[in-house]
């Protein structure tokens, strides 16, 4: 029962926290924000379910695996936010309310781990939902999983599109040279 509690408190704590976050973007129904939002929720349910074994068998295969997801998830958004303040120089000139500040770029940014991918935040957040899927399977853990998965394919999706309707012919060539989540692969 108090498992039950803490899950609930915690997840309208967080879940309140996300709308704060996600205010402009839930107002803009199709923005990529939108669909971002309700990735968020199924990743903080699954975390939420899973924390109580995040310490159990830290030596099993499935935990070994998780920790290298969860460590993943961790450095791609740091790394990403940095290049897009730096590189992408983000002004307030450009209006949208559905973009958080750092999305507001003005620039392209094609360094680092853009490079490679162009969504790294959206693959750290993949990452995320499987670590922490891993550390216990559940079949409402699977279903929260690929619906989190899902939701960030169309969250990508709607990024592209907005990035090109932005950024024009120049992101178009950058799309053509890119991955969309794995180097080479996907």
């Amino acid at each position: 029962m108090f498992h039950a509690i803490a899950f609930a408190v915690a997840f309208i704590a967080g879940s309140a926290a996300l709308l704060h976050v996600s205010r402009g973007a839930l107002k803009r129904p199709g923005s990529h924000g939108f669909y971002r939002f309700f990735a968020w929720e199924c990743i903080l349910g699954l975390v939420l379910l899973n924390l109580p074994v995040w310490g159990d068998d830290p030596l099993a295969m499935h935990q070994l695996l998780s920790w290298l997801m969860l460590v993943a998830s961790a450095w791609l958004p740091l790394h990403a936010v940095r290049l897009l303040k730096q590189v992408g120089k983000p002004t307030d000139e450009r209006r949208d309310d559905a973009l958080l500040g750092f999305e507001k770029t003005s620039a392209l940014v094609t360094s680092g781990a853009f490079r490679y991918i162009r969504h790294p935040m959206y693959t750290a957040l993949i990452l995320l939902a499987w670590g922490a899927f891993l550390k216990q399977f559940s079949w409402i853990g699977l279903v929260l999983a690929l619906a989190a998965t899902a939701l960030l394919f169309i969250t990508a999706l709607r990024d592209e599109q907005e990035c090109l309707q932005h950024f024009g012919e120049a992101y178009r060539d950058y799309m053509r040279g890119t991955r969309r989540f794995i180097p080479y692969v996907l």
